[in-house]
């Protein structure tokens, strides 16, 4: 039988007013572009009216077998990432959400291989139907790909040191391919960390984000979802790290302003995309109920109605 992994929401309450400000029930068409287990599916369903549609997206074959559940017919969800948000009709959606990083479930199933406080292999794809798992990359990578990736994604000043263990563990006794191994082989090799932080927080991070090419995807998701939304539609993103969170920013920041044409002074600018509405961090309530929640951002922004 199938453990019942639990998942709590982030900032939910805070992510469904943000893209359904109205009190009315909701038409249109609405996205929830990372269903997860689909905590804020269910109340954006509960906001709209009978002619209200809500897509789902997610590459997680389980998260697409818990969408199954829903017996609703505005409701329907496709196995793809987000990044295939383009494919939706253009100026078609009046609400956007894209709730990042990793579900509960997927972090305390040890058999996924997201989490270093659980035995299991080192998988971390979230879709398990394709591509290559951290160990099978760990098991061909070059050094330098590996400090890279532990470096640009983690953020981790011991990359080097990491990686050159790695390697050398690869060599004398055969590729990492456990969790517990992975964490133990950081362990020894980070000498200091910031107090409350395992040693293997930030190299388990960078595989994550490396193997699943979170990044990439969500800018080409940001990109999609200008094209995607209808004028006055809503954005909302929720982010649990600096990386995401910088993307997220500087995307809507970019989008926020008239630009001009440096080789054209006397031409019109093209008008501004977006217009930033809020930046939210969970309550103090939510993170003593929910710690994995201290570290989220919630940003909105809203589509204009120049395209």
């Amino acid at each position: 039988m199938q453990q019942p992994w639990t998942h709590t929401t982030v900032l939910l309450e805070e992510a469904v007013q943000a893209l359904l400000p109205d009190e009315a029930p909701a038409a249109g068409t609405y996205v929830d572009a990372t269903f997860g287990r689909g905590g804020h599916a269910r109340a954006i369903l509960a906001r709209l009216g009978p002619t209200g549609r809500l897509i789902a997206f997610d590459k997680d074959a389980e998260a697409v077998a818990e969408a199954a559940r829903i017996e609703d017919a505005r409701f329907s969800i496709r196995h793809q990432g987000f990044r295939d948000l383009g494919e939706l009709p253009p100026a078609s959606v009046a609400g956007l959400l894209m709730d990042l990083g990793v579900s509960s479930p997927q972090i305390d199933n040890p058999a996924r291989g997201f989490s270093f406080r659980f035995d299991g292999p080192l998988d971390m794809r979230m879709d398990t139907t394709r591509g290559e798992s951290v160990s099978e990359w760990l098991a061909t990578a070059e050094q330098q790909q590996i400090a890279e990736v532990i470096r640009d994604y983690g953020e981790e000043r011991f990359a080097v040191q990491i990686a050159k263990a790695i390697v050398a563990r690869r060599q004398e006794r055969g590729p990492v391919s456990t969790t517990a191994e992975l964490a133990e082989l950081v362990a020894g090799t980070v000498k200091t960390r910031e107090p409350g932080q395992n040693p293997a927080t930030r190299t388990f991070q960078a595989l994550r984000i490396f193997i699943n090419a979170e990044l990439e995807e969500l800018q080409q998701a940001l990109e999609a979802s200008l094209a995607v939304l209808q004028p006055q539609g809503r954005l909302a993103v929720i982010s649990f790290h600096s990386l995401e969170d910088r993307i997220v920013k500087q995307f809507i920041a970019s989008h926020s302003k008239e630009v001009y044409d440096r080789r054209a002074p006397f031409a019109a600018p093209k008008a501004m995309k977006l217009r930033a509405l809020d930046r939210v961090k969970p309550s103090k309530a939510e993170v003593e109920g929910n710690p994995r929640s201290r570290s989220a951002i919630l940003r909105v922004a809203e589509r204009t109605g120049e395209r």
